[in-house]
């Protein structure tokens, strides 16, 4: 099965994918740490650095499955949800390329502000948009922490599928097994340099992650988030003012915080996946991903429906 991927910043949503059977044909994304990212990742991956507004998806006509993470900030929570207004809105585009590249699936990833009632009128767009292109679409909330990533975090996914492939959407169920917590998560790493402390922090942090926040460009540095985020920090035994270079030292005493491959390893990123660029750029990228767990769940559900319909047109 082929996948084209928008908006594929560091590669969360991309990797789950993969991980659900799908082989890209082609990832376009603007900045170029994530770029760079995701071909030191996956060298085979055929990464375009450039704006959506002038990518063209007729090469790629019929693939089966049309992902992306379209920009958050038009409609974040955080921001001035401008929402259609919002220069930096992308479903304008999503929606021509769905129209462009006619795939057999569809799946957007947003933040959960986009099921605001301020909202609703342009959610309803979007999908009469795209159902009269023959597909039946729906909007869903999930929490990454329901399949298997130690965080609260929700995020939106809009969902579309060919009509006469699937009379309801598959949405992923939630799965039965708690995540782990933040302490069952970090310990190995936090104790990479022998930090003797590491059993005493662990009694604190025996809960999943608040919501890891990235920040953009203009606003948010490589910390925890806002005072709310860094409070929920504190409680868990973490210093959300910044994030550290190294895991602590053997005798260090006080609060840790948290490295790049912690924050990721917290997104439900594999422990091989590296991230380019400085520590800002690095974060960011991280902060901003689409979980990769919650991504395979998802496509893992739109691929059984592929494949189904696959296996019935094939001649006996």
């Amino acid at each position: 099965m082929k996948a084209v991927e928008l908006c594929a910043g560091a590669g969360g949503q991309a990797l789950g994918v993969e991980m659900a059977g799908f082989k890209h044909s082609v990832l376009v994304e603007i900045d170029s740490d994530c770029c760079r990212t995701l071909s030191a990742n996956r060298p085979q991956w055929d990464v375009r650095e450039q704006d959506l507004r002038d990518f063209s998806g007729i090469d790629f006509r019929d693939i089966d499955l049309l992902a992306g993470g379209l920009p958050c900030p038009p409609f974040s929570i955080a921001g001035k949800q401008l929402g259609e207004a919002d220069e930096r809105n992308m479903f304008p585009e999503g929606i021509r390329l769905v129209s462009e590249i006619n795939p057999k699936a569809v799946m957007f990833e947003n933040v959960r502000g986009m099921l605001s009632s301020s909202f609703d009128e342009y959610r309803t767009t979007i999908s009469d948009s795209i159902e009269a292109m023959g597909y039946r679409t729906g909007w869903r909330l999930l929490n990454s922490s329901d399949f298997g990533v130690p965080q609260n975090r929700s995020r939106v996914v809009f969902m579309a599928i060919k009509r006469e492939l699937c009379e309801s959407l598959p949405w992923p169920p939630p799965s039965l097994s708690p995540p782990p917590t933040v302490a069952e998560t970090l310990k190995d790493l936090l104790a990479a340099n022998g930090w003797e402390g590491v059993e005493e922090w662990c009694k604190k942090a025996e809960s999943v992650a608040p919501t890891i926040v990235g920040g953009s460009k203009k606003h948010g540095g490589p910390d925890l988030g806002p005072t709310r985020a860094k409070e929920a920090w504190r409680k868990l035994g973490v210093n959300g003012k910044s994030i550290a270079e190294l895991p602590p030292e053997c005798d260090f005493t006080g609060m840790p915080r948290l490295t790049v491959p912690m924050v990721a390893r917290i997104q439900g990123f594999p422990d091989s996946w590296k991230f380019e660029g400085r520590k800002t750029s690095a974060y960011r990228q991280v902060g901003n991903a689409f979980p990769p767990p919650v991504a395979t769940a998802v496509a893992k559900e739109i691929a059984g429906v592929l494949e189904c319909n696959r296996l019935l047109l094939q001649p006996a």
